[in-house]
């Protein structure tokens, strides 16, 4: 009798992961009965196959918004003649010194760390939600707090990646020219080992980006999503979620913004080969606001919105869709 409750929590747990994975990809329809398509329901019938494929077309479309935001937010003055003036020449610049593959720096590190990180961000989400139902706290609360556990869960597994990326993606050489993914990172273990000023550097940046962002996106949008009703037309109910969804996205990013600039001049290059100017997240944002004032600490926000606005709607209704369909069949 006792061994229900424990497979019960296995298989919610389960679900939980496998939803959560998905939605560091991609949907598509499943042409046969027009329900979204998932991991969990096309593994038996080489779906999985399918599945890692949407999550590649998905990281290959959005890479260079990342890469374009890197380089934004490593940049320290607008007088170096090497620095972007927009949006548009930044795209301009890296074509044409870098080639269609200088969009593409650092993009090993997002493939192998996409699925472990959205299934760490959405399980833990649900599991401090579940721990915080034994407080006394009203459910914007919970939805908030949760939301902070989880980015700074998430932010363990995913900084030795960040590290590696951001490296890569400061790198102004043609793609040919630049070091491998491996190699890179055994450099960086070579030399600084796997600490705090080594692949793990940035760490409190790290959770920071990620602890707000969760705290905010989660907490919006589910709270949002509570007070607007439901609409029983199921592509009005859609856009209702995606726009929610949009919004708790550019919000998030918004706000999260100046840990995302410092976690990157932390991990990028330094200004002076040899001398670590930026060290820790908080003293590295007053240093960037007294030398290059409020608006530096925002540097790099449009791709960053371009890309996790639509991308932050995707991911909850991936996860959404995906979670409902496994507690309904699996």
């Amino acid at each position: 009798m006792s061994a229900k409750p424990e497979v019960g929590l296995v298989r919610e747990a389960s679900r939980q992961i496998v939803a959560g994975g998905s939605a560091g990809c991609l949907t598509t329809r499943d042409k046969r009965n027009h329900q979204p398509f998932c991991f969990a329901k096309n593994l038996g019938r080489g779906g999985g196959s399918h599945y890692r494929i949407q999550g590649l077309v998905e990281i290959c479309l959005m890479h260079p918004l990342d890469v374009v935001k890197t380089r934004f937010q490593i940049q320290r003055y607008a007088t170096d003649p090497n620095s972007y003036k927009s949006l548009g020449d930044s795209f301009r610049m890296i074509f044409q010194t870098e080639g269609l593959f200088g969009f593409y720096k650092g993009i090993l590190p997002p493939i192998l760390a996409e699925t472990p990180k959205r299934a760490v961000k959405f399980f833990t989400f649900e599991q401090y939600k579940k721990l915080l139902g034994y407080v006394s706290l009203s459910p914007a609360l919970t939805f908030a707090i949760a939301g902070l556990g989880s980015g700074l869960t998430e932010a363990i597994v995913v900084n030795p990646f960040e590290v590696v990326k951001v490296g890569l993606q400061a790198n102004r050489n043609t793609f040919t020219e630049q070091p491998s993914t491996l190699s890179y990172a055994r450099q960086i273990i070579k030399k600084e080992g796997l600490g705090l000023q080594g692949l793990n550097k940035g760490f409190t940046a790290t959770l920071g980006r990620h602890g707000v962002f969760n705290m905010v996106y989660f907490g919006f949008y589910y709270n949002v999503k509570n007070i607007i009703p439901v609409n029983k037309d199921p592509t009005l109910e859609f856009l209702r979620k995606f726009g929610i969804g949009l919004l708790s996205g550019t919000i998030a990013s918004v706000i999260n913004i100046p840990f995302d600039v410092a976690k990157s001049r932390i991990q990028g290059p330094q200004p002076v080969p040899g001398e670590i100017k930026y060290r820790t997240c908080f003293k590295t944002m007053a240093t960037v606001y007294q030398e290059e004032g409020i608006l530096a600490l925002y540097k790099g926000l449009l791709p960053k919105i371009m890309r996790l606005g639509p991308g932050g709607a995707v991911m909850l209704l991936v996860y959404e869709y995906t979670y409902s369909w496994l507690q309904e069949n699996w």
